[in-house]
């Protein structure tokens, strides 16, 4: 279960927007993937890497086993979709801006594995599934049990230490979620997910310093540092830096989480928020209207829409 540790950020008095420019088109690649039975796999990670540069980025499956990755620029790429206790698939793709052909994965248990291993992987995922069920009812105590009994059996699990980190944030208990995310990372260092979870830790705590640096580590990760598609983890990043005061080194971690998605809602938002406090005004009329133009319902529309008239007027003194 992959949950958006920033996804509420502080929220200032003032809001705008501007001539919302037409968009560009974009990549969009769907997909879903399912186990050997056919059922889909939720929180599964799907992996897009270039195979003609040196960029990736991922993303999480659904609770239904889909996926959607928008904003991949053109071209070749291995995909991987893998859950521990599941399996892994990779196919080859060519990704075009605009809709794609969508791409289905069929994770199976490795067929080296003797008949007990693989009753006893298929014992581990459904108690790996009942910890994520309990954790998703905010039962916490419940899940931490469940993936303590996994991760009994299977100690190497980095997924499993990242969602016990997550079921601990549910009980607030920060010093045993920064040591399970901590472990993930040890077992994957890979692992953008974990550096986020920390960085949400560190956030929370006013350690921005180590926010920041978990964050960054996220963003590279997913290839946002080389502009491939780090949009979240930008995202994240400028949300801390925002937290601490940082507005101008904030500006440039929204602005690289709108080129790189700029359906991105919040990161819209918060660019033309930080715009706001650094005194740019056009540059936050602009943001604002984009955020209205990508999600004109959204849970900041009533505030921008409020604050837009006087923005603009400002425009033309």
């Amino acid at each position: 279960m992959r949950t958006h540790l920033f996804r509420g950020v502080m929220a200032l008095a003032v809001l705008l927007t501007v001539s919302a420019v037409p968009a560009l088109a974009q990549s969009v690649v769907r997909g879903k993937v399912t186990d050997a039975q056919g059922k889909p796999v939720p929180d599964a990670t799907v992996l897009f890497e270039a195979t003609d540069a040196n960029r990736k980025t991922q993303t999480k499956t659904d609770k239904n086993g889909e996926f959607l990755q928008v904003g991949l620029s053109s071209g070749s790429y291995k995909v991987t979709a893998s859950k521990d206790g599941v399996g892994t698939e990779t196919k080859n793709t060519n990704v075009r801006q605009g809709p794609n052909n969508p791409l289905s994965f069929a994770l199976t248990v490795s067929s080296g594995l003797s008949t007990q291993e693989k009753q006893d992987a298929v014992a581990l995922q459904a108690a790996a599934g009942a910890a994520m069920e309990a954790m998703k009812a905010g039962r916490h105590d419940e899940a931490i049990a469940k993936f303590n009994e996994v991760l009994a059996k299977m100690p190497t699990c980095s997924d499993c230490y990242y969602n016990l980190g997550l079921a601990y944030v549910g009980k607030q208990d920060l010093a045993q979620a920064e040591t399970a995310f901590k472990k993930a990372i040890e077992l994957k260092p890979s692992s953008p997910e974990a550096y986020t979870g920390l960085a949400g830790i560190y956030n929370s705590q006013k350690k921005f310093d180590l926010a920041a640096e978990a964050s960054s580590k996220a963003s590279q990760l997913t290839g946002g540092a080389a502009g491939g598609g780090g949009a979240e983890a930008s995202y994240n990043q400028g949300v801390i830096l925002f937290n601490a005061g940082k507005f101008a080194e904030a500006k440039t971690q929204f602005e690289a989480a709108t080129k790189a998605d700029p359906n991105l809602a919040m990161a819209q938002y918060q660019l033309g928020m930080t715009a706001l406090n650094l005194g740019q005004i056009p540059d936050a009329v602009a943001a604002l209207e984009a955020y209205l133009k990508v999600d004109p319902n959204g849970p900041k529309a009533a505030e921008v829409k409020q604050a837009l008239p006087a923005l603009q007027g400002m425009l033309k003194k």
